[in-house]
């Protein structure tokens, strides 16, 4: 009895445990240090500027780093060097969710706060917080979007659908790609959406890197070896989990000839500005939008509770475990964006300017 009572206190102790940052700068100020994947997607370097300009502007100094093109040894040492040169928490978006279990067993060591940002780090104890979007709902958002487009539940069908997913080494595609799967799988099994390629496993439809050129010759290897094409082989659907493999998919499509008239529904994520230009266009018909503005202000609001040794609001103690245990999280709201939504969601919101889409 006594052991169970022992253990209950312990679990009590760390679902209430507060975290604190540790010793400020010479200037005064905590550190901050902030790692992201690339400068190869814009949805990186807006993430990256987002989180400098409101931490500064909150009264941080930052040391933001960005990881070559997704190289892990470089986000690895980069991070090492946030470690040793003061960092006071870390915020970091990883490559790849399982590569950082060591590094970050000298942040467990030196008391620094990991805050996971976007993407779940794996297997690491140090990580004491999670922001993000609502990632399944990400992708139930965009099968569900098919779904309707093709009024699954009362046309015959069948129909022709194809499957894009991102890298394997991220955590989130388990979630952009399970709840599209959720929508879209009931559907397959009946038959009235076909994968003719059948290509239909998760690790089948992944893209390394997001490559947008992997993306697009893997599509070209699909439209050539399937007979897809305005003249062949109808397409109606392709579910891609975001706008850079989208972009790939796109560019395939249009070089085996398809138009704004005979376009399949192509579904992405992030508002990537080649994106939001193809939906102007006609060619990409949505984009979940995630406001990486919404996402940074949570990652500030986070650090600030830890400065002021209090702990920070989250929303979720139950979804996201990283191999060691459940990691509190705040979950963010995406929205759907079509062409008609792009004023309101996009420009009216201050997110881009006009000419940024034109």
């Amino acid at each position: 009895m006594k052991k169970f009572l022992l253990l209950g206190l312990l679990m009590c102790l760390s679902a209430t445990m507060v975290f604190s940052l540790g010793k400020k700068d010479a200037t005064g100020k905590y550190k901050i240090g902030v790692s992201m994947p690339t400068q190869s997607l814009q949805r990186w370097n807006q993430d990256g500027a987002n989180m400098k300009t409101q931490l500064e502007a909150a009264g941080y100094a930052v040391d933001l780093q960005y990881a070559g093109d997704n190289d892990i040894p470089t986000q690895v040492n980069q991070i090492e060097n946030m470690i040793t040169g003061g960092c006071s928490a870390l915020v970091i978006a990883a490559i790849d969710g399982s590569s950082l279990t060591e590094v970050l067993k000298s942040a467990k060591e030196k008391n620094i706060p990991v805050i996971a940002y976007d993407r779940l780090i794996m297997n690491s104890d140090a990580v004491k917080f999670y922001a993000t979007f609502d990632n399944t709902k990400v992708g139930t958002m965009q099968g569900q979007y098919i779904a309707d487009k093709l009024n699954l539940r009362n046309a015959e069908g069948p129909f022709n659908i194809e499957l894009v997913t991102g890298d394997p080494g991220d955590n989130n595609v388990n979630f952009f790609f399970g709840g599209a799967m959720s929508v879209l799988k009931p559907y397959i099994d009946s038959g009235k959406l076909v994968v003719k390629s059948g290509q239909t496993a998760q690790a089948q439809a992944a893209t390394p890197n997001w490559s947008t050129e992997e993306s697009q010759r893997r599509f070209e290897n699909i439209i050539t070896s399937v007979g897809y094409g305005p003249d062949g082989e109808k397409l109606d659907a392709v579910l891609c989990s975001n706008d850079s493999t989208a972009n790939g998919v796109t560019n395939a499509l249009v070089n085996a000839g398809y138009t704004k008239d005979n376009f399949p529904i192509l579904t992405g994520q992030d508002c990537d500005k080649p994106s939001v230009k193809n939906m102007n266009a006609g060619i990409q018909a949505m984009s979940v939008f995630k406001d990486t503005r919404t996402l940074a202000s949570r990652v500030v609001s986070m650090i600030n509770s830890l400065a002021k040794n209090t702990s920070p609001e989250v929303n979720d103690t139950k979804t996201y475990n990283n191999g060691i245990g459940v990691v509190p999280s705040y979950l963010c709201e995406p929205i759907v964006v079509e062409p008609k939504d792009i004023q309101k969601a996009l420009i009216d919101s201050g997110y881009y300017k006009p000419a940024d889409i034109q």
